[in-house]
């Protein structure tokens, strides 16, 4: 479960990188389907991303609180999160937030 998360953040750094037009057969997964996954997650974005405070979160909230996620967990700035990095970030998230 945690690998898909990490694969998730990879998918949405290399479309946001070459910024085309994603095909129906390599479309990336919404961003906000990875917070939707996890409720650490969510609550966290909810939190600092939620701008207009409906408790859900669009997707120009979700593609920030992705990146800010993305920005936290990428540790060594290979611009891939692993597992072990998502772990760490939830597991930072959990503890200070």
């Amino acid at each position: 479960m945690l690998r898909g998360f990490a694969s998730l953040f990879v998918i949405l750094a290399a479309s946001a990188a070459a910024q085309q037009q994603p095909t129906a057969a390599s479309a990336p997964v919404p961003a906000r389907a990875i917070f939707e996954k996890d409720w650490v997650l969510m609550n966290w974005a909810l939190k600092f991303y939620d701008a207009d405070r409906d408790i859900l979160l669009s997707p120009g909230e979700a593609q920030a609180a992705a990146a800010a996620f993305r920005t936290m967990a990428d540790v060594n700035h290979d611009g891939r999160v692993t597992t072990d990095e998502y772990r760490a970030a939830r597991a930072f998230i959990l503890a200070r937030y």
